[in-house]
């Protein structure tokens, strides 16, 4: 079993506004991709484009778990490419100053080895650019 990309990153913002950033779809595509549609509700599938510079793939998700303003799970597969990962972001404020961030990214055993691009490094790379550099700037720029 591949071992998890878990990550966790602090924004000065409020929890609220984290919760929003993450699942309102008009704001999602400043900072993450752009989805036609997107509802953070059990049960709701959405897909979106993204990949390397050589190859963009369909991702396709359905969410699986929601506590409003603290956790979003979702599947995270591909069209055409055996697999299915699970993806969850949970929410932690921390005073007023700071709201904590967490991101587990789990089962990278269930995608093809053959194909670099979804080796769990690069997933890591992923979401430390993504959360780190990009929702943090979007975040830090609307305070």
């Amino acid at each position: 079993m591949e071992k998890p990309v878990f990550k966790e990153f602090s924004y000065k913002t409020t929890s609220e506004k984290l919760w929003e950033a993450l699942t309102v779809k008009e704001q999602m595509k400043l900072w993450y991709f752009d989805m036609e549609e997107f509802k953070p509700e059990v049960g709701f599938e959405f897909t979106f484009w993204g990949g390397t510079e050589t190859r963009q793939y369909l991702h396709i998700c359905k969410i699986t778990e929601v506590i409003f303003g603290k956790k979003l799970c979702h599947t995270w597969s591909y069209e055409g490419i055996p697999g299915e990962t699970i993806l969850c972001f949970e929410i932690e404020q921390k005073g007023n100053e700071a709201t904590i961030l967490k991101l587990t990214h789990s089962g990278f055993e269930t995608f093809p080895k053959e194909n670099p691009d979804l080796a769990p490094r690069n997933f890591e790379e992923g979401w430390n650019f993504i959360l780190g550099t990009s929702l943090k700037n979007y975040l830090e720029s609307k305070s």
